[in-house]
């Protein structure tokens, strides 16, 4: 009985390196030019190749600075790069409770879990200073970060760090709001509203 195991282990072996012998590694093997290093093919004796004239690569043209850095001329923006519409509204609300809401809390106090967990408290998004600071700083602030408070320009595209800049604006805006800015056929609907 164990010969016949022994037997078996041993054709099971053989048979496993004679499928081992036959994989082949073209792909590992074949003849390549690493980056920087000489070559003889080329008469720069270079390996990699100069750009062609005029090539732009591939997401890096950072043309429009107010998109990109929040400035205009050097000074922070005070107006947003694209037209600020519900569907960025609803993506900076998303964004917003995503990235900022652990720390500002959903309502923007700073007050968030993690403060209440033990970290640093960031400034309240109304406090006077911030209503009055231009939109550009705070996508300055979300992009190179600020104080305790880490960048998220890996996180955060750049489309969502401005639509995020749109929702705390809102914010602001209904921590301000008295019924005067309600319209006089809505004010009714704020009264009657669940407390």
């Amino acid at each position: 009985m164990w010969r016949n195991r022994e037997r078996l282990c041993a054709g099971l072996g053989l048979i496993g390196l004679l499928a081992l012998g036959g994989c082949r590694q073209d792909m590992h093997d074949q003849p390549k030019y690493i980056p920087l290093r000489e070559s003889e093919f080329f008469a720069d004796h270079r390996s990699e190749r100069p750009l062609v004239e005029g090539t732009v690569a591939r997401g890096d043209v950072e043309g429009d600075d107010v998109l990109y850095t929040g400035k205009v001329n050097g000074e922070l923006a005070t107006v947003f790069p694209f037209p600020v519409t519900w569907d960025v509204m609803t993506r900076g609300h998303e964004r917003y409770d995503i990235f900022c809401a652990p720390c500002h809390s959903r309502t923007g106090n700073g007050d968030g879990m993690i403060v209440r967990r033990g970290f640093r408290a960031p400034p309240s998004l109304h406090v006077d200073r911030l209503r009055q600071a231009p939109a550009g700083h705070f996508f300055d602030v979300i992009t190179n970060g600020f104080g305790a408070m880490p960048d998220y320009k890996q996180q955060v595209p750049v489309r969502d760090r401005w639509a995020i800049v749109a929702y705390i604006r809102a914010l602001q805006a209904t921590t301000a709001a008295s019924i005067a800015d309600v319209p006089p056929g809505k004010r009714n609907e704020v009264h009657d509203a669940p407390k």
